[in-house]
């Protein structure tokens, strides 16, 4: 039986249903809002594992081009792989509800939204993100939700509720926002140097909405809700647990205060082999060797969160908002247009920038529509980085961090009319330890000015942790913000929070909570606090390099753009594009021509760009009486010669204009194929040119 509920957004409705679809899947539910339209389903594996230490969840988002009318392009008309953007949306549901099932549950669960409508006017992630929760809201899976998200955009001085894609491209604000009915779980998004409080002011009307949103799959739950599945804990508990924990913890607390990662891993891992060795023969059971390396990673996580709440101190010795050394370095690699290493602590990223033309920029084909983009951003994590041995490839956090990093810069990256390069960075990651995707923001942006690219303002980004101790009543009854975390404080902490801008504001922020909800006191604290890491990094990055470089690298592609007039482009571009391709061929470049008269032209070296330039400026220019010309002389005739003066144009020189005596011949004066000054005195009514000749010093006068 077909059950719905709905709440109503601006002229529009947000409908929840669930009973008509895919009704053998645990829980499917139907949404939609305007013209989008999202089916998800979610199920789980028939049988529980028992002793599981993750929760095994996958998110496939994915859409489907007929959604939009459209047939997809290639010659495989089959929706393939994921592109990015259907990586992304699976990110953005995956990272607010992984955290609110129950490990015990002990089942694979999988979630696929699916986009089978698309308006290209509202964006269906922020509704695949409900309806998925909704899914497992209603369905027999344990679940600590429901969540649900929002998109907030600030346009002319106002916050919007999920905006348009039209008021997204006009905001200075894009944030997207998921939580629970008790407090925030994600934030991510990108804007133009916005203040903290413009933020914290975009997070208080998302939770607003959150909440309403979290209260409509209450009431689709009611309807149509089933019972939930039993929980299955594990029965088997580590024998002599309080023996290994009293012999272990004392060297544990010296163990993971060693100031590097590779000494504390050491230590540690010499601590849990002295003790296993002790417990041998009860470990050979895999269930018991499973069970010491939780404990292991309990006693680890007490220690740290310890320390740091009621000593202030940190695994590696600093303060709560003490940053890792910084060192920054440019021009580091010796044909790439610009490259940097930017190094904090034992985090390093290896960035470089490569300019090409806009026959490189990036075209993307999805149901959004057709888009280009001159800006590319590609983040790579290697095995090597972490000391691990490893598959090489692109996964789904290389994107992630990779989109985070690149919009973050992307507010600062000049527009394609000031700088007509389409601009590259890749950040590979040399070392991690704590924000490698806050380190590519830097490194991005080193390596781009280093580059010569006019960037408005250098960006910098840090990343934020979170520590907290409580009860069921007060949660956060203590609470530690950290700056700059490590991985461990982002593996054993509650939050990491990742905020990127210039010394003027926010550019970019992410923020993924591993419990319930964080309330907005904290927010305000954690904001202000990255903000004063954000500048302390940007004042060590600004004393290697603050401005763009003079110029782009020799190595560079150079770029000539010139305008023309809109009836001069059919001239220029010739019958079958002959005269552009000839001009191309010529100098050895690329010219592209817009539908404004925007002439772009490509070239190797200035050299080049240079002469197409002049070639085109003489294909469009129309002649103009009183000029004087460096013409070429083309024929001799006896009454005088005929000199090109602009390609494809030629006039007259009559014999009599040739001197002020006269003379015999035009050839006692001129040859052939030279070069001469020669002055427009009339275009006739028959369009004919008249020339005169002007000797070097007449020339010289003019």
């Amino acid at each position: 039986m077909v059950k719905r509920v709905s709440y109503k957004i601006g002229d529009q409705e947000l409908i929840l249903e669930t009973g008509r679809l895919a009704r053998q899947a645990n829980g499917a539910v139907y949404a939609q809002f305007g013209g989008a339209a999202i089916i998800a389903t979610v199920c789980a594996s028939g049988t529980a594992q028992e002793g599981l230490d993750f929760v095994p969840v996958t998110v496939d988002y994915n859409e489907k081009y007929y959604a939009a009318g459209k047939i997809p392009g290639g010659f495989v008309k089959r929706e393939g792989r994921p592109k990015d953007k259907e990586i992304l949306v699976s990110r953005l549901i995956d990272r607010p509800m992984r955290p609110l099932f129950d490990v015990a549950f002990g089942r694979e669960i999988q979630i696929v939204p699916t986009c089978v409508s698309a308006d290209q006017v509202n964006p269906p992630d922020i509704l695949a993100v409900i309806a998925s929760s909704a899914a497992v809201t209603i369905s027999d899976i344990p679940f600590n939700g429901p969540v649900a998200a929002c998109r907030v955009g600030y346009v002319n001085g106002d916050y919007i509720i999920n905006p348009t894609y039209d008021e997204i491209e006009k905001g200075e604000l894009e944030i997207v926002v998921a939580g629970t009915k008790d407090g925030f779980t994600m934030v991510e998004g990108g804007a133009n140097e916005v203040s903290e409080e413009l933020m914290l002011g975009a997070l208080a009307k998302a939770e607003e909405f959150i909440k309403e949103m979290c209260k409509l799959q209450e009431e689709l739950k009611e309807l149509a809700g089933k019972e939930k599945l039993p929980l299955a804990p594990s029965s088997v508990v580590l024998e002599n647990k309080d023996a290994i924990k009293a012999e272990a913890m004392p060297l544990l607390q010296s163990a993971c205060y060693e100031k590097t990662k590779n000494a504390r891993y050491n230590s540690i891992q010499k601590v849990k082999t002295d003790v296993a060795v002790k417990y041998a023969e009860q470990l050979t059971d895999e269930m018991q060797n499973k069970l010491f390396n939780a404990l292991f990673d309990d006693m680890q996580y007490e220690i740290l969160r310890s320390g740091i709440l009621n000593k202030n101190l940190r695994v590696d010795g600093r303060g709560l908002e003490d940053i890792r050394p910084i060192s920054c370095e440019i021009d580091i690699l010796p044909r790439p247009h610009g490259s940097a290493i930017f190094t904090r602590g034992e985090t390093q990223a290896l960035a470089v920038a490569t300019l090409g033309t806009a026959l490189d920029e990036q075209i993307y084909d999805d149901i959004d529509g057709d888009r280009r983009e001159h800006f590319i951003l590609h983040y790579n994590f290697p095995p090597y980085s972490v000391g691990e041995v490893g598959r090489m490839g692109t996964g789904r956090r290389e994107i992630g961090h990779g989109n985070l990093a690149r919009r973050s810069l992307e507010p600062m990256v000049p527009n394609r009319e000031s700088f007509p390069y389409t601009i590259r960075v890749v950040s590979e990651i040399m070392e991690s330890n704590g924000s490698s995707s806050m380190a590519s923001v830097c490194g991005g942006t080193l390596c781009m000015l280093a580059a010569g690219v006019p960037m408005k303002k250098p960006v910098a980004g840090i990343a934020m942790g979170l520590i907290t101790e409580g009860d069921e009543k007060d949660p956060y009854k203590r609470y530690a913000i950290l700056s700059d975390i490590l991985g461990e404080e982002d593996h054993l902490g509650d939050m990491d929070f990742k905020v990127a801008g210039t010394e003027d504001g926010i550019t970019g922020f992410q923020m993924d909570i591993k419990i319930a909800g964080v309330t907005s006191e904290i927010m305000q604290k954690a904001l202000a606090q990255a903000k004063r890491g954000r500048l302390h990094i940007l004042n060590i990055m600004n004393q290697t390099i603050s401005k763009p470089a003079d110029n782009v690298s020799e190595y560079a592609p150079k770029i000539d753009t010139m305008k023309i007039a809109i009836d001069k482009i059919g001239a220029l571009i010739g019958p079958g594009g002959k005269t552009v391709k000839a001009v191309s061929a010529q100098f050895g470049v690329t010219i592209n021509t817009e539908d404004d008269g925007t002439v772009t032209i490509y070239g190797k070296n200035a050299k080049a760009t240079d002469g197409a330039r002049a070639v085109i400026k003489g294909i469009v220019e129309d002649p103009e009486v009183g000029l004087i010309y460096n013409g070429t002389v083309k024929r001799i005739m006896d009454f005088g010669a005929f000199v090109e003066i602009l390609p494809g144009k030629e006039g007259l020189c009559h014999i009599s204009k040739f001197s002020r005596q006269k003379i015999a011949k035009v050839t006692d004066v001129v040859t052939e194929g030279q070069q001469i000054p020669v002055k427009l005195l009339e275009i006739d009514k028959m369009g004919r040119l008249n020339l005169s000749y002007i000797d070097a010093i007449e020339a010289e006068k003019n």
